[in-house]
């Protein structure tokens, strides 16, 4: 099925939805993955590794390894299948070489400046905040922009380069650092859609897991899940997986007032496993089941990747035993807060369209509903190879907390959320 562009610049692509195993794509894994390692040595790519094996839950994980790149060097993906971990690992390492490569014109000077240029640039202060930010007013603040469209109109919409490239090899001019750099809203996909799909999903999971984590505890554990209600075939295979293996998990649903299904999930040390500590995972899906299914492969792939030891942004010192302590402390309350749990999964109400475009056409109208944006979308994707990479940025929408989002200053959904519940 071919239909019309949902957006003003979308060009018209496929967006049946033909694979449906923990994710929705118009192509199966093994057809991404192929056409992702043609171009393989273009990407830098020189390894695909298995790394199920150095866990117990039998969960497929993957790495991508990239030894140039001027980002991460080792890019993990997980799956419900193998071929799917694989194409996980692959594409995140495609979506970074082209963040790390962007090739377009920019922009410099502060928001204020571009404005008075004619320019619609989009407003820092609404923007995630580094927590490490400088003593300066957002709106004057210099800095370099990129050109992107709004997902509403089409029209140019500048969008910060900050919150768009991964080429993080390079100390970036004197202001950088004002904004929260990180990965979030950088996708791939079988086609623009779909990336983009992907790529707002991940903003609005972030959102959502700043809301939830500004809840106060007696608030937070209303919103845990009962394992048992769990009806979903995928999910419950997965849980049984977790379950062999005498991992313990904890399971949250922190949907927030968008309403797109959102879940976290923690992930507990069995017994035996005195050298592994509790892992996290989060997803976000119009489909309550994949939403959870890809929280729960987090999971566990967050605990491959802390065994595996490779990953490029794990400081040494957070293998030390001080460090080690306290993630397992803080595991130990976050579950005190889950038990019993209170929320059944089928409360979770799913809002997933028959198509690709659907959805997105769904998660723009939740965004706008709820009073955010606009919504700028960068289009990264390389004609001569073909992969759709996109980077989505809205505005209003929280960033990640924790040490995940390198320090991090809650927005206003944040702080409205922490004055309601004081």
């Amino acid at each position: 099925m071919t239909g019309p562009g949902l957006l003003p610049g979308l060009p018209p692509e496929d967006e049946a939805k033909r694979f449906r195993l923990g994710a929705h794509r118009v192509r199966d894994p093994e057809e991404t993955l192929e056409r992702a390692l043609r171009h393989a040595g273009r990407f830098g790519l020189t390894r695909v590794a298995v790394l199920t094996g150095l866990d117990v839950t039998g969960i497929p994980v993957a790495a991508a390894v990239r030894p140039n790149a001027r980002s991460l060097s080792v890019f993990q993906g997980k799956g419900a299948t193998l071929a799917a971990a694989k194409a996980s690992a692959v594409m995140e390492a495609v979506e970074a070489w082209h963040a790390e490569t962007l090739a377009a014109p920019l922009r410099w000077g502060s928001h204020d400046r571009l404005r008075e240029s004619g320019l619609a640039p989009l407003d820092p202060a609404r923007l995630p905040h580094s927590a490490a930010a400088p003593d300066l007013s957002a709106r004057e603040a210099p800095m370099l922009w990129v050109e992107g469209r709004d997902l509403a109109d089409g029209s140019p919409l500048w969008v910060p380069l900050d919150l768009v490239t991964a080429d993080y090899a390079l100390d970036g001019p004197p202001s950088s650092g004002f904004l929260q750099a990180t990965t979030n809203g950088l996708a791939s996909g079988n086609t623009r859609g779909e990336a983009l799909v992907h790529a707002l999903a991940e903003l609005v999971e972030r959102d959502a897991h700043a809301l939830w984590l500004a809840l106060p505890p007696a608030a937070r554990a209303e919103t845990a899940i009962d394992p048992a209600s769990i009806a979903d075939p995928l999910c419950a295979d997965l849980l049984a997986c977790f379950a062999a293996a005498g991992i313990a998990l904890a399971i949250w649903d922190i949907t927030s007032d968008l309403g797109i299904p959102a879940f976290r999930v923690l992930a507990l040390p069995g017994r035996e496993e005195p050298g592994v500590e509790a892992e996290l995972g989060l997803g976000c899906h119009p489909d309550p089941g994949v939403a959870l299914s890809r929280a729960l492969t987090e999971a566990a792939q967050s605990r491959v990747t802390r065994i595996s030891g490779a990953r490029d942004d794990f400081a040494p010192e957070s293998y030390a035993a001080p460090a080690r302590a306290a993630r397992r402390a803080a595991a130990l309350r976050a579950l005190s807060e889950a038990v019993p749990p209170r929320r059944r999964f089928e409360a979770v109400r799913g809002c997933a369209a028959p198509t690709i475009h659907g959805d997105l056409a769904l998660l723009l109208s939740r965004i706008g509903a709820a009073g955010l944006g606009p919504a700028a979308w960068v289009d990264m994707t390389r004609e001569e190879i073909g992969i759709p990479v996109v980077r989505a940025v809205v505005a209003g929408l929280e960033g990640t907390p924790g040490p995940a989002g390198g320090g991090y200053a809650p927005g206003a959904r944040a702080r409205a959320r922490t004055r309601a519940h004081a």
